[in-house]
């Protein structure tokens, strides 16, 4: 039992590190330089909808 419970908690850690890991690469990367420039020159602003967009900030 004890064996299970370790695995579903380090599941559920590696997850929390995934959202906060994936966030601070998208929010990092849009507020850049190099991110702006894109989005000026190419007109280029993904738009990505998940379940995630949906959090507390919001």
């Amino acid at each position: 039992m004890d064996i299970i419970f370790s695995i579903i908690a380090y599941l559920i850690g590696l997850f929390i590190l995934y959202v906060v890991i994936e966030t601070a690469v998208r929010k990092g990367i849009n507020s850049s330089i190099i991110g702006k420039f894109l989005e000026d020159k190419y007109g280029i602003k993904e738009e990505k909808k998940s379940f995630l967009d949906n959090d507390l900030d919001n």
